[in-house]
C-alpha cells in the first residue's frame, strides 16, 4: 500500500559520532571511478605520471566548495537567515555548474605552472568528469531531491522502473518526476559518445567544447521539469541561463580556436602517444641530428 512506503535511508554508515551518507559517497566513488577512466588515457596521452592525481586532490576539494557557494549564492535568502546550515553539504545543495567553475579555474592553473595544455588535460578529462556526474546524481536521488513535478504512480510504471526507484519518487504522499535518472542516463550516454569521439580524432579542446555542449543542452530541458530549481530574481532558472551561456560559448570558442589556427592539434597526434623522454631520445630525434651534421 501506498501508505507503508518507506524511502531509502539516505545515512549509509554510522560509526559513533560520525555519520557518513550515501550523498557524499556517491560523489566520492563517482570521482573515483573517474579518475580511473582518466588516469588510464593519460597515461597513453603521454602525460606525467600521477598528474591526475596531483591535479584531484587540488580540484575535488575546490570543486565542492565552488558548487556550495555557487548554490548558496543563489539562495542567500535562506542561508542569511541560517548560516549553519551553509555547511551542511550533507543535506545536498551542490551545484554542479559552481563546481565545475572552481575545477576549471584549478586546471588553467595548474596546467600553465605545469607547462601543459589546458585543452589537451580537459579533452582527456571529460569524459571522467561525467562519469561523476552520473554517478552524484544518484546522491540525489538518496536524499530524494532534484526531482521533477508531480506525476502519477502509472506514469513511473509505464517507463518500466524498477520498484525501488518509484517508490523512492513517493515523497510527501506524491510521486515525482525521476528527473535525476534522466541526467544520470543522458550522461552516461553522453560518455559513450566521448570515448567514440577518441577515435575520431577530433581537433584539440573540442571534445571538452563537445561535453559542455552535450551536457548543458539536456541540463536545459531537464532543468524545467524540477521543482526546487536555483532562480534569478524569481524569474529565470538559474542553471537554463547557465546551460545556454555555456552552449553558446561552447560553439563561439570552437569556431574561434577553428579560425584563429589554435586548434590545428589533434586528440590522437601521434607526439602526444610518446613518453618525454622517447621524445627526446627516439629516433625522430636521430634523424634531426644526422640532418643538422650534414
Amino acid at each position: 500500500m501506498v501508505g507503508t512506503i518507506q524511502p531509502l535511508n539516505p545515512v549509509a554508515l554510522e560509526l559513533g559520532p560520525i555519520t557518513i551518507y550515501w550523498y557524499g559517497l556517491l560523489i566520492a566513488f563517482g570521482a573515483f571511478l573517474g579518475y580511473l577512466l582518466v588516469n588510464s588515457e593519460a597515461k597513453k596521452r603521454g602525460l606525467p605520471k600521477d598528474m591526475f592525481a596531483d591535479l584531484l586532490l587540488i580540484a575535488l576539494p575546490v570543486a565542492i566548495i565552488s558548487a556550495r557557494l555557487y548554490y548558496v549564492i543563489f539562495r542567500w535568502d535562506y542561508y542569511a537567515q541560517n548560516p549553519g546550515q551553509i555547511i551542511a553539504i550533507w543535506e545536498g545543495g551542490l551545484a554542479i555548474h559552481g563546481g565545475l567553475i572552481g575545477a576549471a579555474i584549478v586546471v588553467l592553473v595548474f596546467a600553465k605552472k605545469r607547462g601543459l595544455s589546458f585543452w589537451k588535460i580537459m579533452d582527456i578529462a571529460a569524459p571522467g568528469i561525467l562519469l561523476g556526474q552520473a554517478m552524484g546524481r544518484w546522491g540525489n536521488f538518496m536524499n530524494q531531491e532534484a526531482h521533477g513535478g508531480e506525476v502519477s504512480r502509472q506514469f513511473l510504471e509505464n517507463l518500466m522502473l524498477p520498484e525501488f526507484i518509484i517508490n523512492q519518487m513517493y515523497i510527501n504522499g506524491a510521486y515525482y518526476h525521476p528527473t535525476f535518472l534522466y541526467e544520470s542516463l543522458w550522461s552516461f550516454l553522453g560518455i559513450a559518445l566521448l570515448l567514440y569521439l577518441r577515435r575520431v580524432n577530433l581537433r584539440r579542446g573540442e571534445m571538452f567544447l563537445f561535453y559542455v555542449i552535450w551536457y548543458s543542452f539536456a541540463r536545459f530541458f531537464i532543468e524545467g521539469l524540477r521543482t526546487d530549481s536555483l532562480m534569478i530574481f524569481d524569474l529565470l532558472r538559474t542553471a537554463q541561463v547557465m546551460s545556454l551561456v555555456l552552449i553558446v560559448g561552447a560553439v563561439v570558442v570552437l569556431i574561434y580556436r577553428r579560425k584563429q589556427g589554435l586548434a590545428e592539434k589533434r586528440y590522437l597526434d601521434e607526439e602526444d602517444t610518446r613518453s618525454p623522454s622517447k621524445k627526446k631520445a627516439g629516433p625522430s630525434g636521430n634523424r634531426n641530428k644526422k640532418k643538422k651534421k650534414k
